[in-house]
């Protein structure tokens, strides 16, 4: 059964996830079940937002990453 964590996040899979398909395939990562957790705080820790934060999380990825072209 999925668990509720802050900020309306599940823990299926990271809420922000979904958005990064294309990103997380580039670099060549997969989220599998085994590794989800590791890759969902490794990406808190790059931004640096405290770990189950996920809106925070994902508004610094868009910002520093995904809107700035020149981070590619």
């Amino acid at each position: 059964m999925l668990q509720p964590i802050k900020r309306g996040c599940l823990c299926a899979m990271s809420c922000y996830f979904r958005h990064m398909k294309d990103i997380l395939s580039v670099a060549g990562i997969e989220v599998t079940p085994q590794n989800k957790k590791a890759v969902d705080q490794a990406f808190h820790s790059i931004v640096d937002v405290e770990y189950k934060n996920c809106s925070p999380t994902w508004e610094k990825i868009k910002a520093d990453f995904i809107s700035d072209q020149s981070n590619k």
